[in-house]
């Protein structure tokens, strides 16, 4: 089984729950899964489907959903398909034929197919080793986004009694849980319960007073990577869009209100880096598997609890730190209540009402965020605070210095480093190699390989076939395929770094601190990197943390020469956002990456 999982995925280990789940369906057992989004669900079908003979069908509710796991399947050397209403009539045809002759692991399907007719019978010329019902809380009428079309799987158990099932999703209360077993009449399931805690996310509420200013700061810290927002209206959204653009930010809308192919184009330039914020209404994130979602702010009210942890939850599915903030204003209640008094079933409006209250609460509670939030979902947490939420950590609210420059309170998980104590420099290259590769497979960057995997490669410097295929996310068919390009960046990168002879810091003193003093003696970067016996680019992360933590830390003896920073100053605004390795195509070469990463620093305090 870790055979496959290595070969296939890259990883080592399972995470929690995934042997087991993966043993029930191979053992043939009727199965469900709760598992918070970036818990590692699509595994527990993927890996068992690759283990047996035959085709595992996958129904998905979002055709962008399917392409992206389709996609990354591919990447990984997985013989996948989808059929959906993008496909023509003889695309369809041919996935079918592939079907039929054996030659997939897996086939996507959209829930409405099962009404099309003749498509059981296809079917049943199949040889089916599972059925996968991902997000299958939309089955259930209980749910928060119940989908009729979902309904029309409950013959799958009548028509192919031999075949296990397994039912996933992400948000499911109890009495979800046994409507999802009712509904597709599951036999005897194994069901697994994993905890909906996410560490590595930060819980905050702010004020929605000067939303903007807010916004904007929350986003200047994640500058360059990418952020959802959550408006409640189509014309929040617009009008959000529209201040972020004016102020830098590469911002898009996604809403009911825009026609299917500027959606589609925006969650795709969203998906490839080309845009790094999303403003959207709650129809947009279901569909996505973007792992490296910094940031995810509600600029309005959400309708319930389990609405909110799903769209929070599409932020740091890799596993790194990441923030969710609800900028909190009572009079976004009466917006719901307007919209909750036109439910005509009476139940349903109960019920509506309670999810809303239950969001109010949210807001207004004093305590551990994280405790509220997993207590709704029947899970206590082991201790009284999570140390990672404004309910637990209290440095202030939006503190105004005398430059006017918005500084945030410094979080708990965003003061350590987001995957150790890895090299920036090299990390920006290989984002703008991973970049290339993406372009010229016509696939997002994270199908090439997701940030966590890139800065492991730049903390440990793989630089054989086997030191590379031990990276976290690298499996054999990404080791024969990109391993050459990225291990020469990397050699490169180490060769230049050898001439400088190693000092290390004394043992009593923290790297951090020993960075410090350095700077406060107004020590050149270079002889720090020397003194340290660290990379430059490692001594520009101190000093990135350090100013997190302490704004009034003075390095301005490191500012550049007025005439690159200018340059550099028009590059980033040409690029229209934060990321290095734009900048470092409109300057050329004259210009290291260790450069523009210390005049970012500048930059941002010039703004």
């Amino acid at each position: 089984m870790k055979n496959f999982l290595k070969k296939y995925f890259g990883y080592e280990e399972f995470r929690p729950l995934q042997q087991e789940i993966v043993e029930g369906v191979l053992a043939g057992r009727d199965t469900v899964v709760l598992m918070p989004t970036g818990g590692g669900k699509s595994l527990c079908f993927q890996l068992p489907a690759l283990m047996q003979d035959g085709v595992a069908i996958v129904v998905s509710p979002l055709i962008s959903l399917m392409k992206d796991q389709v996609d990354a399947l591919r990447a990984n050397g997985v013989a996948a398909e989808v059929v959906n209403s993008t496909l023509s009539p003889s695309e369809i045809y041919d996935v079918m034929e592939r079907a039929r002759r054996g030659e997939l692991k897996l086939l996507y399907i959209a829930p409405e197919r099962f009404a099309s007719f003749g498509f059981e019978n296809f079917l049943s010329t199949l040889k089916i080793s599972l059925f996968a019902i991902d997000e299958a809380h939309c089955i259930s009428q209980w749910g928060h986004d119940f989908r009729p079309d979902y309904r029309n799987l409950r013959t799958l158990r009548e028509t192919f009694p031999r075949v296990p099932i397994i039912a996933l999703t992400a948000t499911a209360t109890p009495r979800v849980r046994e409507d999802i077993i009712k509904q597709l009449a599951l036999r005897e399931p194994s069901v697994h319960v994993s905890s909906f805690n996410r560490p590595n996310l930060s819980y905050e509420v702010m004020p929605k007073k000067d939303s903007l200013r807010t916004v904007l700061a929350l986003l200047s810290e994640v500058k360059g990577e990418s952020a959802i927002i959550y408006c409640f209206s189509r014309n929040d959204t617009e009008n959000l869009v529209e201040k972020l653009n004016r102020h830098g930010f590469k911002a898009a809308a996604y809403h009911a209100g825009l026609n299917a192919d500027t959606r589609r184009e925006n969650q795709d330039r969203f998906i490839r880096d080309e845009v790094d914020v999303m403003v959207a209404t709650i129809a947009f994130g279901m569909g996505i598997d973007k792992p490296d979602v910094r940031l995810v702010i509600h600029h309005g009210l959400p309708k319930s609890i389990e609405g909110y942890y799903q769209e929070t939850g599409r932020a740091g599915r890799d596993g790194l730190p990441s923030r969710c903030v609800l900028l909190f204003s009572y009079a976004d209640k009466f917006k719901q209540d307007y919209f909750i008094r036109a439910i005509s079933d009476p139940e349903e409006q109960r019920q509506a009402q309670e999810k809303l209250e239950q969001v109010l609460q949210y807001g207004y509670w004093k305590g551990c965020r994280r405790r509220y939030l997993l207590k709704y979902f029947h899970e206590e947490y082991p201790s009284n605070g999570c140390g990672n939420c404004d309910g637990c950590v209290t440095f202030a609210p939006l503190v105004m210095p005398e430059a006017g420059r918005v500084v945030l309170p410094v979080r708990a998980a965003r003061g350590a480093a987001a995957a150790g104590d890895f090299d920036q420099a090299l990390f920006e290259e290989l984002r703008s190699a991973r970049m290339q590769e993406a372009r010229r497979a016509g696939v997002p960057p994270y199908i090439v390989f997701g940030d966590k995997t890139l800065k492991e490669m730049a903390a440990r410097l793989p630089q054989t076939a086997a030191a590379f295929l031990e990276i976290s996310g690298v499996g054999e068919k990404k080791l024969a395929q990109y391993g050459e390009l990225f291990m020469n960046i990397v050699r490169r990168h180490a060769l230049a770094q050898l001439s400088a002879p190693s000092r290390p810091a004394p043992a009593a003193v923290s790297t951090y601190e020993e960075t410090r003093n350095c700077l406060l003696q107004e020590m050149p970067l270079e002889k720090i990197s020397l003194r340290r016996g660290l990379a430059p680019g490692t001594i520009i992360g101190h000093i990135e943390k350090m100013l997190l933590e302490d704004p009034h830390l003075d390095v301005s003896y490191l500012r550049p020469p007025s005439g690159r920073l200018s340059a550099i100053r028009d590059a980033f605004e040409q690029s229209r956002g934060r990321a290095l390795a734009p900048v470092r195509e409109i300057l050329g070469e004259d210009y290291s990456f260790d450069e523009l990463r210390l005049a970012r620093i500048f930059l941002g305090e010039d703004n």
